[in-house]
């Protein structure tokens, strides 16, 4: 086993000094502020799809105190079509953080990164090694990839056994004194060689002892033991127009797109069309007192988050005096545009047919 770890970890490093070719614009990045950006936007994020986003917050917010002064609603506009928006929300509670309880400047331990909003044990490592070299190891998705199919480990990497297991290897591999350049080159390899459809096995500098590749277990390796569930929901939008104004609301319940803005939102277990969303008590309660005309409706469209189908359909309506509601906020039409939504509303919004903007 001893020869395997030293095998293991120096092939990386020789790898990834010899052949890693892969850039990123954070790639052997020292300031801690644009590795914790970096690695925040990329949390359940490609990164093709991160990369310009890293791009345009360097560009707006140069440092962690630029980013703790900026309003929240600039931020959030910023972040939209990311997706996960507690990162984001997370994000601007550590920024500020930084700001007022560590003079502007990022903590310089793994206990004291750690402990910031929105920080995990990952995240955390990934800052004290990039940064400042200190011998904590990554284990994330291509760590736990690469570690499984090396070493044949066959532990549910989410079960707590698994993470245990993962994570006490993970730290005997790492080389003290190279804790960056190691951490590198292994999410790297993950990433490029030893990928989850299609790996590059036989460009990989550690195929001649990987267990997975002798025993035909590639296509197996690494394990999960819990199937991922997948909740459908119907969101029935009304785009309620009063003369130029839009009602719309600020999501603040512990559910998806927390503090993004929306129409308003009638959501039913099952698929409905118009004259059965009329039937429910939600929209009998809203134009209890008031009329409304019929103005226009669009096809359900569909996103696919991690854990959710959500089904969307909007309806345009038209009243005459003002909603008696203290949920929603009537909004100028050409305001619309000041405001963070999630991707489905903005791609609605986006749609120049309706000319919303």
């Amino acid at each position: 086993m001893t020869s395997s770890l030293l095998f293991f970890s120096e092939k990386l490093l020789e790898w990834n000094q010899e052949v890693n070719t892969r850039t990123m614009p954070w790639k052997g990045e020292k300031d801690p502020y644009r590795i914790w950006l970096s690695e925040i936007i990329l949390q359940q994020t490609r990164v093709e799809q991160g990369w310009p986003y890293y791009e345009k917050f360097i560009s707006h917010y140069p440092d962690v105190k630029k980013l703790a002064a900026a309003p929240e609603e600039e931020v959030f506009r910023l972040w939209q079509g990311l997706g996960y928006y507690a990162r984001c929300k997370n994000m601007l509670a550590a920024a500020r953080e930084i700001a007022s309880n560590h003079q502007g400047k990022f903590p310089e331990t793994y206990e004291g990164i750690k402990a910031l909003k929105g920080i995990g044990p990952y995240t955390a490592a990934a800052i004290a090694s990039f940064a400042f070299n200190l011998p904590y190891a990554v284990l994330d998705g291509n760590v736990y990839r690469v570690l499984s199919r090396f070493f044949g480990i066959e532990t549910p990497i989410d079960s707590t056994a698994g993470k245990k297991q993962f994570g006490e290897l993970a730290q005997k591999l790492l080389p003290a004194q190279h804790a960056a350049a190691y951490n590198q080159s292994i999410m790297d390899l993950g990433a490029v060689v030893c990928k989850p459809q299609q790996p590059r096995c036989t460009e990989c500098p550690l195929n001649r002892k990987c267990i997975a590749r002798q025993q035909q277990l590639v296509n197996v390796l690494p394990v999960k033991s819990k199937k991922l569930q997948i909740k459908t929901r119907y969101f029935n939008y009304l785009l309620v127009e009063h003369g130029n104004n839009i009602y719309i609301r600020k999501r603040t319940a512990s559910d998806i797109w927390q503090n993004l803005h929306e129409f308003i939102l009638i959501e039913t277990p099952t698929p409905v069309d118009f004259s059965a969303l009329q039937e429910t008590n939600s929209f009998r309660e809203l134009f209890a007192q008031h009329t409304f005309s019929f103005v226009a409706a669009t096809a359900p469209s569909k996103q696919q988050l991690t854990h959710q189908t959500i089904h969307s359909q909007f309806i345009t309506l038209s009243v005459k005096k003002p909603l008696a509601t203290s949920e929603y906020i009537a909004v100028p039409r050409k305001e619309l545009n000041n405001y963070a939504f999630p991707k489905t509303i903005t791609s609605f919004l986006h749609n120049k047919k309706l000319q919303l903007f």
